[in-house]
């Protein structure tokens, strides 16, 4: 069966509890690469801003023969995490997860969804809003429009202000993924030639949260709490053991630009980034 956006938009809210504790701060942590022991050590732990991606987390849910999408081909194109309070370490957390809109690029070009995802804690107090753009490479041409989409977020003709470079180890997808995504796009070679893909890709939000490893250090002191919002589109995959450098322009009193780049192959992996920071 084809695939059907009405599936999707017809859908009530998938709701989903998580329970965060210290364990899961600094797994997640180490699964971006981080070493500093705020983050992964328990005396005086904080959570990464970019956890928020993870947070109540409905899973890759493209697999589930319901949505009718041929999951091997499916990209993460965008993501944009928006906190509203600082990130916990510990308690329930309920996420609220939504689609729309839907945008069909064509028969050959695929499809644009959009999902956005309302996190809040036990207690009612909203701390995060997380939105997510999913590339269905083998999906388009059910008849829907393909206007809507938003423009991207303008990087400055200029140099950089900042460069900052980080690496990312070789099992780097293994642990990302014991966060929640499971796809085995990251960790099966035959799923990943099946996708196109010499060997298994990293995770394009473990790309994302060591970029903002970049941005909480180049522009926050790696105070977590500093910062309040992170976009970015996603250009090109990185493979686990590269090295990712992160361009960041300052625009004004609390936000910037950046991209990010995978060093050995100067390749551009991240595009149209903004941050906004305290």
């Amino acid at each position: 069966m084809a695939f059907d956006p009405q599936v999707l938009l017809n859908m009530p809210p998938i709701e989903t509890r998580q329970k965060i504790n210290p364990f899961k701060v600094m797994l997640y942590a180490l699964g971006v690469g981080a070493e500093e022991l705020p983050f992964v050590y328990e005396e005086g732990l904080e959570a990464l801003p970019t956890m928020a991606v993870t947070m109540a987390y409905p899973g890759f849910i493209w697999r589930d023969p319901a949505y009718h999408v041929t999951w091997q081909k499916i990209l993460h194109a965008e993501t944009s995490a928006q906190l509203h309070l600082p990130l916990p370490v510990e308690g329930e957390l309920i996420g609220y997860t939504t689609f729309g809109p839907i945008l069909d690029k064509g028969q050959e070009k695929g499809a644009i969804v959009y999902q956005t995802r309302e996190i809040y804690a036990d207690d009612g107090r909203h701390i995060a809003t997380v939105r997510n753009t999913n590339f269905l490479r083998g999906d388009g041409g059910f008849g829907g429009s393909s206007e809507g989409q938003p423009l991207p977020h303008a990087i400055p003709d200029r140099a950089p202000d900042l460069m900052i470079a980080l690496p990312t180890a070789d099992n780097q997808a293994l642990l990302y993924r014991l966060s929640g995504d499971m796809n085995p796009l990251h960790a099966d070679p035959k799923v990943a030639l099946s996708a196109g893909f010499e060997r298994p890709i990293l995770h394009g939000l473990a790309t994302y949260g060591i970029v903002g490893r970049a941005l909480l250090r180049g522009l926050a002191d790696n105070r977590p709490d500093r910062i309040k919002r992170m976009d970015a589109r996603f250009s090109a995959p990185v493979f686990p053991g590269e090295t990712i450098e992160t361009a960041i322009w300052r625009e004004g009193e609390g936000k910037a630009a950046f991209t990010a780049r995978v060093v050995e192959r100067d390749r551009l992996v991240l595009n149209n980034g903004y941050v906004e920071f305290q």
